[in-house]
């Protein structure tokens, strides 16, 4: 999963630097960031939640229970039914387009880029029925423990994006990158989740049957588990609607800045929380609370060591970062600081929205998912008066802020109320490891601080090559030292990596020698 997913988010930042240098921070860019809007906002309500959470643990608990057929029914009808109220709902965001744009998406644009885009957004609207339908298949599969089609729908979005950047946006300038993008979504979630589905296995039926207990198992998840995974998602629609105001290139900026701090998160968080929950789920049925309690406590030991020298590396090196990755063609020197003041701060909330991810989900396998929904929305509530108080101290810089503080604030809380529910999470041992990071983060932070200094001394650090030098002669020496101190400090985690590499290049080897034979 890691591999895979960090394989996606570079061609993600390979993407990132396409649009830097075709369009700069344009008002384009602002234009087709902001497309995006209406389109998730429908995808991550009528579909994300019981895609990733409410409908993988019912499908799962009928394959254990040796109830194939059943699974398949609950399968058939949800695809069937979800399939047209998405259609539906897509249709009426066609017809409706300007005044929910002008509502969820861009209050702020003037009229010329805000007819651009409406227009944009059509053309991305039909993308969310190609995820639904695709994510569904990626539920049966991950079910069964079969993560390649999640992984690797995303690598092949991304081609699809930079396809449309390189050759479409020729003829047709911005919107080029929307129909690259509708083109990545349909064969990375429909064309080869299906072969892989294929070679799995399936069964479908058309039929609409809701009064099956497993629908409507899925049904009492549903909706709250949908709230609960697109809060993440609605904190960032909001960080947009709050910076539309400011300008259609603070728009640009911010999702600059925030593709930057999604390559750690999604390579370390998303692979770690999707890869645990299946286990997660195991415990959950069997209830087996102590084994539960341990791989939770694994999880978010595992993701924090990753992800808090990943934001610590960020943070100190934040403008070099921005300037290796879009400073080209129409992406100046100039707009560099602006994109980097909003990596900074979304970096900040990085190990947050990790930690997010893994307890969310371990209240989603054991089917407690209205918890998630109800701190996210009172988070949710402190979140938006603070996104306009921030942004009219700081800026573009303080709606950054502003997420990472909701982050934080709410993976506390979830925490918290988890520790309770599962009669504790090993606190202490988590508190002792995440210590351990912290002080080898610091040792980390200190040697990207040096090489920036050292390469400033006799390079111009605000050229792309400079920047590029920093961020080069940084990398490796921090990636040592960390392990060298965690090392030095017994960290459990060192052992546990070094356990799981050898496992797992022991089953290539013993494949080696099954294919030989």
């Amino acid at each position: 999963m890691m591999a895979a997913i960090f394989l996606s988010r570079v061609l993600g930042l390979i993407r990132e630097m396409v649009i830097g240098h075709q369009f700069g921070m344009s008002n384009a860019v602002g234009a087709y960031v902001a497309a995006f809007r209406l389109p998730d906002f429908l995808y991550f309500f009528l579909s994300s939640g019981a895609l990733s959470s409410a409908f993988i643990p019912v499908f799962a608990q009928y394959l254990a229970d040796k109830k194939e057929k059943d699974a398949w029914q609950i399968f058939s009808a949800i695809a069937c039914f979800m399939g047209i109220c998405l259609s539906a709902a897509v249709i009426l965001a066609e017809i409706f387009t300007r005044p929910l744009v002008i509502a969820l998406a861009a209050p702020g644009f003037s009229p010329e880029w805000l007819d651009k885009t409406v227009s944009l957004t059509r053309i991305v609207l039909p993308a969310q029925l190609l995820f639904f339908l695709g994510g569904l298949m990626m539920g049966t599969l991950e079910a069964r423990q079969r993560f390649t089609a999640r992984a690797l729908g995303p690598v092949i979005y991304n081609i699809g994006i930079i396809f449309g950047g390189v050759v479409l946006a020729r003829w047709l300038h911005i919107a080029g990158l929307c129909w690259g993008a509708l083109i990545g979504a349909f064969a990375g979630n429909i064309v080869m989740t299906y072969f892989s589905l294929r070679k799995a296995g399936y069964s479908f039926i058309p039929n609409l049957n809701l009064r099956h207990p497993g629908v409507v198992q899925v049904g009492k998840l549903a909706l709250p588990v949908m709230l609960g995974l697109s809060l993440p998602q609605i904190d960032v629609m909001i960080n947009g609607w709050f910076a539309s105001f400011i300008g259609e290139q603070a728009v640009a900026a911010l999702n600059y800045g925030n593709r930057l701090m999604q390559l750690p998160l999604g390579v370390f968080a998303q692979a770690g929380a999707v890869a645990f929950f299946p286990t997660l789920i195991a415990h959950a049925n069997k209830k087996e609370m102590p084994e539960f309690r341990a791989s939770l406590n694994l999880a978010m030991r595992g993701i924090l060591f990753l992800t808090i020298p990943a934001s610590v590396f960020i943070i100190v090196l934040a403008t070099p970062i921005v300037r290796t990755v879009y400073q080209s063609g129409k992406f100046t020197a100039d707009d560099a600081p602006i994109a980097s003041a909003a990596l900074l701060f979304y970096s900040a909330g990085i190990f947050a929205w990790a930690g997010q991810a893994v307890i969310s989900r371990g209240f989603y396998a054991l089917q407690e998912t209205r918890v998630v929904v109800i701190t996210g929305s009172i988070v949710t509530a402190i979140f938006i008066p603070m996104n306009y108080f921030l942004m009219k101290a700081m800026g573009i810089s303080g709606l950054a802020l502003s997420t990472s503080i909701a982050a934080t604030l709410h993976m506390f809380a979830l925490m918290i109320l988890l520790r309770k529910r599962t009669e504790g999470l090993g606190t202490k041992r988590l508190a002792i490891s995440v210590g351990k990071v912290c002080l080898a983060s610091a040792v980390l932070g200190a040697v990207c601080w040096f090489a920036k200094s050292s390469i400033a001394g006799y390079a111009d650090i605000t050229t792309k090559s400079g920047a590029m030098k920093v961020v080069g002669v940084a990398f490796v020496p921090s990636i040592v030292v960390y392990l060298a101190v965690t090392w030095l400090l017994r960290s459990e985690e060192i052992g546990f990596f070094k356990t799981m590499l050898r496992s797992r290049l022991k089953r290539k080897e013993d494949a080696m020698e099954l294919s030989e034979l």
